[in-house]
């Protein structure tokens, strides 16, 4: 998923945040003769955390600027 910013990232995290809340407060309800069911919970609880690792990815790319450090050691018997 190469291009997405840490806007859109945050943005479709908030809206699996208010679908998670939305099929909390009634899974499925009935009017008359036609029924309604929303998502499966645990779908949307696995989509909440791709994004929340997600965004933490990009913070954690644009806090170090977009490189990541390697750092190389040579032990030496003396």
């Amino acid at each position: 998923m190469a291009g997405i910013t840490l806007e859109e990232a945050k943005r479709h995290l908030d809206i699996w945040l208010k679908a998670e809340s939305a099929i909390a407060t009634s899974q499925s309800y009935t009017i008359g003769t036609l029924t309604l069911t929303r998502a499966n919970l645990k779908e949307v609880r696995e989509q909440i955390k791709f994004w929340q690792n997600k965004v933490a990815e990009l913070e954690n790319v644009a806090a170090k600027k977009g490189r990541n450090r390697v750092y190389r050691a040579v032990p030496r018997d003396l």
